[in-house]
């Protein structure tokens, strides 16, 4: 490396040697030997190696060295047998032909010429590393990619057979629910079938045992009709005839027995009508209810009219003001109100009486609306109807309730509205404390009901 023989190495001189004794075209290599110093001594160069990693290589990694980077490996079981390592690479670089022939048994020129460059170069330079190989990469960076596309396309198809898995679960889910909807139609179909077939049979057996007894009991009285015409003396006449009497009443009474008992009204017919009366009483509970509050309207009017009465002011605006008029229509449509609320309630009594007498079995006192909707739709979907709470009355059963959704509608009169009194039709709240005592007097009637 010292071409001038200075007793130093100059930057110069390492790229030459790196370049026509080497054979590498690594220009930027004796940065490694140089560093910062351009002009370096053999001395320099000494504690350099001394200090350098090769320097402490192992056997292990000296043959490895040889097998990676060398590729040499035939010569490997030679450097194991001599036992090189980083101490020893030196005498290799050095090129010494008895080392390399006769202790390393390398007999070939081109391998010991490439012992001999590569372990110059581990020497002066430092621990090899291998160059970059930017196929390697590519391959790499190729093979994420389609790592990563393979893993997005997998999640996308998973998610997408999720969804139609999904899809095709709830079709099939509803497919089930109207096949069971429909084998559940064909077997009430089946059952009311059934039903019918057998109340016909019951029927016609009926009518049949019936004919049979009257027939038989019209028999046995044309025999006992023979024999008495064909008695001897008028005393078994007389009690040929006896006889003849009591098979026919006895044969009139089965006959009626039978008659009642096929007529007998169901148990399922009280529940109907029971049913029936709950709702026409819900019904009952909206119109009263609406007329409560027309009524407690009006009295709240004609307490504000009371108010303003008080003074001077008050008195001269109500007079020349139209709030009176107001007050008396108010009135008067909750007169009218309650006085419709208390003929429906009477006439309502009065026919559900009759409909219990002519039935036989009670009506208006029942298990409530609740436990009959029950009953008698647990086989479909329950009878919605709101009910809303009320307090007793002594003229009909309390039914509890809420029925704040009906209330939101104006429901039609059950019965023609009842003709209002004339006389009330002048009923002004001129206010004295005397009208409006009067006016208490007047619908105390109606909210002793409440």
């Amino acid at each position: 490396m010292d071409d001038d023989q200075d007793g130093g190495i100059e930057v110069e001189e390492s790229v030459e040697f790196i370049i026509e004794d080497m054979k590498q075209q690594q220009t930027n290599k004796h940065s490694n030997l140089h560093r910062e110093d351009q002009h370096i001594t053999i001395e320099e160069l000494w504690r350099g190696w001394k200090s350098s990693e090769v320097h402490n290589w192992t056997q292990d990694e000296v043959l490895r060295w040889l097998k990676e980077f060398v590729e040499l490996p035939q010569y490997e079981r030679n450097f194991k047998d001599f036992k090189v390592n980083g101490n020893t690479l030196p005498r290799i670089a050095a090129n010494e032909p008895s080392f390399l022939s006769v202790q390393l048994r390398v007999q070939d020129q081109r391998d010991k010429q490439k012992l001999n460059i590569k372990a110059l170069d581990v020497v002066l330079f430092g621990s090899p590393t291998r160059p970059h190989n930017y196929m390697k990469d590519l391959l790499l960076i190729v093979s994420v990619v389609m790592g990563v596309g393979g893993c997005w396309f997998a999640t996308a198809q998973n998610k997408a057979s999720k969804v139609h898995i999904s899809k095709m679960m709830k079709d099939l889910e509803s497919l089930q629910t109207a096949e069971q909807s429909l084998i559940d139609l064909q077997e009430q179909l089946m059952r009311a079938q059934e039903e019918k077939r057998n109340v016909a049979e019951e029927k016609q057996n009926l009518e049949v045992k019936m004919r049979d007894e009257i027939m038989g009991a019209q028999w046995e009285a044309h025999r006992l009709h023979e024999l008495r015409q064909g008695a001897v003396t008028e005393l078994s006449r007389l009690r040929y005839a006896e006889e003849e009497l009591v098979q026919v009443r006895g044969a009139l009474k089965q006959v009626e027995k039978d008659m009642q008992a096929s007529w007998t009204s169901s148990e399922v017919l009280q529940q109907w009508l029971q049913l029936t009366h709950e709702v026409e009483v819900q019904y009952y509970n909206v119109k009263k209810q609406s007329a409560v509050q027309q009524l407690a309207t009006a009295k709240e009017e004609a307490e504000k009219i009371k108010k303003k009465r008080s003074s001077v002011l008050g008195t001269l605006h109500v007079a020349h003001s139209s709030s009176l008029d107001q007050v008396d229509h108010k009135i008067l449509q909750a007169k009218n109100a309650l006085s419709e609320v208390t003929a429906c309630l009477r006439e309502r009594l009065h026919r559900w009486q009759q409909i219990e007498r002519l039935c036989g079995f009670p009506l208006i006192r029942n298990s409530g609306l609740a436990n009959l909707t029950a009953k008698l739709y647990s086989d479909s979907i329950a009878l919605a109807l709101p009910r809303v709470p009320q307090q007793s009355c002594s003229c009909h059963s309390s039914v509890h309730g809420s029925i704040e959704d009906l209330l939101e509608e104006s429901p039609p009169p059950i019965l023609p509205q009842m003709p209002v009194s004339t006389r009330f039709n002048h009923l002004t709240v001129r206010a004295t404390e005397g009208d409006m005592s009067n006016f208490s007097t007047l619908i105390k009637p109606f909210t002793d009901c409440d």
